[in-house]
């Protein structure tokens, strides 16, 4: 395979989303990712549908939109790891790895001889990930965990969704699951840092990587507006609490997402709208005075946009300078001309549909260019060939 990261070998033991998205990250970089899964069940995910890929008759596959979201170019091997054989294969597996993945419940893997310190026993340059809710220590470390509820309980949904007093007002989660997502993108960063790390030591290392912990780190802007001030953050619907204007606004027959950043693209924004006038007042003149007054600047600008039509209005900005962008649908992302131009969406070859279209990584290297030629794999798709590899005959001869 192709890709920065060709000379490294990957033991995903993840399921769900976290550690997949991880794995997939490295595979896309090259990586040799090789994902075990229950026999006759794999991956919860694989069930997480519908909808469900088809294949070339037309009739469903047993692959989730879920699971082919998170799984590309990986190789699936189905091993019982309640059972001395599966366990077996699995080690054999480490032996041969740079990296290893798993988000079973603290202290479950050590019960089959598959924690780090068995890993490390057979190959001590080994990086093991472990990836859970809320991490190997503390109260809540046996405790399980899905994202939703981390979205709320780690101040996420507290500063999502529409402010009190306005309709629809209320919590909301993310529309993806980012805390997953986020968790799956610390893993890929801590895993290649310990890799650079082995370069220059030799030495291995255990990672301890809890989604709780992740949420709590991109609070950010939010939690450094608490830390700062000492005022709780609140849900504000989609306008943002440090720069303005930065809100979704409607025109006559549409949305807009507006995201004036600087002093400079609210004078074209006001020019645009042929209030010249707000550039001068001192309640609005600079951000932190356009912040404070807020609630005046909105109504004005509301009543603006109202008037005009949203195509016409988007030209007119993005001419200027001032981002800005109508919401798209997901349909509408990937016939953008931009993402088009980029080959985000792309077709790979499926052994039962044909194709399956994957959204591939957005990572563009003049050196060591990614390539996407394997889809997300069928239930042990490569059991043969990795128990070959092993030396370990086939699956028939060990039944």
């Amino acid at each position: 395979m192709a890709g920065p990261l060709s000379h490294v070998r990957v033991l995903d033991l993840s399921r769900i989303m976290a550690g997949p998205w991880c794995g997939q990250v490295l595979a896309d970089l090259g990586a040799d990712v090789i994902k075990v899964e229950r026999p006759g069940v794999g991956d919860d995910t694989r069930a997480w549908g519908p909808p469900f890929l088809r294949d070339r008759s037309g009739e469903p596959t047993r692959e989730a939109g879920y699971y082919l979201s998170v799984n590309r170019g990986k190789r699936s091997i189905t091993l019982d790891l309640d059972k001395a054989e599966g366990q077996a294969v699995v080690r054999a597996l480490a032996a041969r790895s740079d990296i290893v993945l798993e988000n079973f419940k603290a202290g479950t893997l050590k019960r089959f001889g598959l924690d780090y310190q068995s890993f490390k026993a057979v190959n001590p340059r080994i990086i093991y990930c472990s990836i859970t809710g809320f991490g190997q220590t503390g109260p809540k470390r046996d405790a399980a965990a899905y994202d939703f509820m981390i979205q709320a309980m780690g101040g996420l949904m507290s500063v999502t969704g529409e402010r009190d007093g306005m309709p629809g007002a209320g919590p909301q989660k993310v529309g993806v699951p980012i805390v997953d997502l986020m968790t799956g993108m610390y893993a890929a960063v801590g895993v290649l840092a310990a890799l650079a790390r082995r370069e220059r030591t030799s030495d291995g290392d255990y990672i301890d990587l809890a989604m709780l912990d992740v949420q709590a780190a991109f609070l950010a802007n939010q939690a450094m507006n608490w830390l700062a001030s000492g005022n709780t953050p609140k849900r504000g619907g989609n306008r943002h609490p440090n720069i303005q204007p930065q809100d979704v606004f409607p025109c006559a027959d549409g949305f807009v997402a507006l995201a004036v950043g600087n002093d400079g693209q609210f004078d074209k924004l006001a020019n645009i709208l042929g209030r010249d006038e707000w550039s001068a007042d001192e309640r609005f003149a600079t951000n932190p005075a356009r912040v404070r007054n807020h609630s005046q600047l909105d109504p004005l600008l509301r009543e603006e946009f109202a008037k005009r039509p949203r195509a016409d209005l988007v030209a007119a900005l993005e001419h200027a300078g001032v981002p800005c962008s109508p919401i798209n649908t997901v349909p509408e992302v990937f016939a953008e001309p931009q993402i088009v131009h980029r080959q985000m969406l792309r077709d790979l070859p499926h052994p039962t549909a044909g194709t399956v279209p994957q959204v591939v990584s957005p990572l563009n290297f003049t050196n060591a260019p990614l390539a996407f030629d394997r889809a997300p794999p069928l239930l042990g798709q490569h059991t043969e060939e990795l128990l070959r590899e092993l030396g370990l005959g086939s699956a028939g001869e060990r039944e």
